[in-house]
């Protein structure tokens, strides 16, 4: 009966431990997946303005 027990408890450690892991990765791909979207709405964003900006700015490059 002892070694039922021990066995038992570690397959309940085993099981808690992924379940921690599991929980920790999980909020760790989501948090690197919303800073991917910012970044790239980010990136997108100055893409823009930079293009809208720089149209006006056509001519101080034909000196």
């Amino acid at each position: 009966m002892q070694t039922v027990i021990k066995v038992l408890g570690i397959i309940a450690l085993i099981w808690i431990g992924f379940t921690v892991l599991g929980w920790v990765l999980g909020v760790a791909f989501k948090l690197l997946f919303w800073a991917v979207v910012i970044g790239w709405a980010l990136f997108v964003g100055s893409a823009a303005y930079a293009a809208v900006k720089g149209k006006s700015d056509r001519h101080a490059l034909d000196r």
